[in-house]
Parts: structure tokens; C-alpha cells; sequence
């Protein structure tokens, strides 16, 4: 993995003015809320001069107007973790946290990110890009039922379907496409859903999620209380630890640095297969690398002050 990026700061103390962004324009709008003002109380719980900012309501470049020296990102999804916002911040000479422009922009874009896996060897299930004019049935025939849909670049997933009949395929793609313009088929692998959290050179404790009926929606993600997350993971050391190599070349061959989050699937067989990465994670009380972040030693507050630390400018 890549060395981290020197950070402008060397304790909380000279942070500075932080805007911790939050809000934003995308469907995850709702999530983004409840991440930022959890990162906010906690930042503030330590002593750092936080304050809200939400670009849906300001315009970004007020943040140079009011001397903001930093900003913690707790955007999710489009203008917020795909690189536009980095961008920005980059072009005003303001630290920021999570991974920059281009790894942000690999990220959200479900497909591009498979193509650099593919292209270094990491394991992704097949999968083909569908449109109106898709042969569905042939769509099947290659990738197998049950298969998933699912809208490219959208994240917390929205718009995504589990399809078991070719007959269903158009209207999941239909669905998907209302919210992204590139809609993927992917193959379905069936085992043991896994996240794996980075933060700066490591990877934390794995866990494995169990959602009703396997269904870990936007629903079970955030609100239902009936999902259940096993940390540790039940692997054995050694299992974990492959994974979590396996995680870091996939960090580093995107580039992402900071923090973020990997979601794979574990088959019966052993082999692992990665899905995507999350470059700005979620931040609520049902998110996952606040958890991961726990079973390492490390409570919310001091997680979000070493997201912050990581802070860097290009």
C-alpha cells in the first residue's frame, strides 16, 4: 500500500476551523445527515472547532470566505464521493479527508472499479453492462441465476435487485436505470458477506454480516435492528489475514488512502471476490467501520480525530 500522504496536522489542537460536509445533493442525502452530525458531536467531544456544511444549502467555495482550514467529508454518494467535491477542495488549497480525485471517482463507479481489479488479478464476480436493448435471456444464460442489477454509480443500495427469472431482468434493469444511466448484471455469489475497514496502512477486524433472508438493502443497512454483525468474524487468523492482504492491494491498486471500506463475499470454497469500495463509509449508529473500528481498540471519537489526522491536500 501506498505510504500515507504527510498530513498538514500533528494533533487536534491546531487543526483549525473544520466543515464537516455533510448533506449534499445525492439519494443519500438522509444517511449523509445522520453521518455527518455523529462525526460532528464527536469532533466537538474532543475539542476541535468543527461546524456544519452542507453544499446542497452553500455554495463550497464559502469555505475560503470563512477560513475553514479543514473539512471532514461525510458526504455520500454523487457530488460528495466521486471526486467532485475533492476536486473542489483541492483547487482551494483545503485538507480533506479520504481518498483524492481519481480514487474517489474509480469508486463510485461500480464497473471502472472492476476493471482496475481485473487488470491486477483481485477477484470480481462477472459481470456485463446491460441496456434497454439487452438480450435478457442471453443476459441469464451467462452469468447464471440468481443473478444481481444494479444501478453503476449510486451507493447504500439503491436501485439494486436480486433477479431469479430472466423474465425479471428488464424490470430491475428499468428500476436501476432511474437512477444511473450505467446499469450493471452481476453475477450472484452465494457465501459469506464480508466489510473490511482501512484506516491509514491497515485493515480492521473483518465482519460478516447476516441479513434477513440475506437481503442487506438500504433498509436493513441503516434502520432494521434485525440484521446481525458478527465481529470477530468467525474466520480463522489465517483466513482474516489473507483477506485482508487481499484488501489492501485492492486499496492500493485504486489509489484510495485515508479510510474506507471494502464489501466481498466469501464462497464455501474459500474464494473471495470483491464488489466495491466505499471511499466515504457511513458514520451512523448501524455503520459498519464504526464497528470494525471498536473491536480494534478504538472508540468513535478517537476514530474520527485519526480520519481527520489523514487529512491531506492532492
Amino acid at each position: 500500500m501506498n505510504s500515507p500522504r504527510p498530513s498538514r496536522f500533528t494533533s487536534h489542537r491546531n487543526f483549525g476551523k473544520v466543515a464537516v460536509l455533510m448533506g449534499g445533493r445525492s439519494a443519500e442525502r438522509e444517511i449523509s445527515l445522520l453521518s455527518g452530525n455523529n462525526v460532528l458531536a464527536a469532533l466537538r467531544r474532543q475539542g476541535v472547532d468543527a461546524h456544519v456544511f452542507d453544499p446542497a444549502e452553500r455554495p463550497i467555495f464559502e469555505l475560503v470566505r470563512e477560513n475553514y482550514a479543514c473539512a471532514f467529508i461525510a458526504l455520500h454518494g454523487r457530488h460528495g464521493e466521486d471526486g467532485t467535491v475533492q476536486g473542489a477542495l483541492e483547487l482551494m488549497d483545503i485538507p480533506y479527508t479520504g481518498s483524492g480525485v481519481l480514487a474517489s471517482a474509480l469508486c463510485m463507479d461500480k464497473l471502472r472499479t472492476k476493471l482496475v481489479w481485473q487488470a491486477v488479478g483481485i477477484p470480481v464476480p462477472r459481470h456485463v453492462v446491460l441496456a434497454a436493448t439487452s438480450d435478457w435471456l442471453a443476459v441469464a444464460r451467462e452469468l447464471g441465476l440468481p443473478l444481481m442489477v444494479k444501478p453503476a454509480r449510486e451507493g447504500s443500495s439503491i436501485g439494486i435487485t436480486k433477479v431469479t427469472a430472466a423474465a425479471e431482468i428488464k424490470t430491475a434493469y428499468d428500476l436501476a436505470a432511474r437512477h444511473d444511466t450505467l446499469v450493471l448484471a452481476e453475477e450472484f455469489i452465494a457465501g459469506q458477506e464480508l466489510t473490511a475497514t482501512f484506516l491509514a496502512d491497515r485493515v480492521l477486524p473483518l465482519i460478516r454480516i447476516e441479513a434477513p433472508d440475506g437481503n442487506y438493502d438500504y433498509h436493513h443497512k441503516y434502520f432494521s435492528n434485525d440484521t446481525q454483525y458478527h465481529c470477530p468474524c468467525g474466520l480463522t487468523a489465517a483466513q482474516e489475514s489473507a483477506i485482508q492482504t487481499l484488501v489492501l492491494s485492492a486499496v492500493e491498486a485504486l489509489d484510495c488512502r485515508g479510510w474506507g471500506r471494502a464489501d466481498l463475499m466469501l464462497r464455501a470454497d474459500g474464494g473471495s471476490f470483491l464488489f466495491e469500495m466505499n471511499t466515504v463509509p457511513g458514520m451512523t449508529d448501524h455503520s459498519l467501520v464504526p464497528m470494525a473500528a471498536r473491536a480494534a481498540g478504538l472508540g468513535f471519537d478517537e476514530l474520527t480525530l485519526k480520519i481527520l489526522e489523514c487529512a491531506h491536500v492532492g
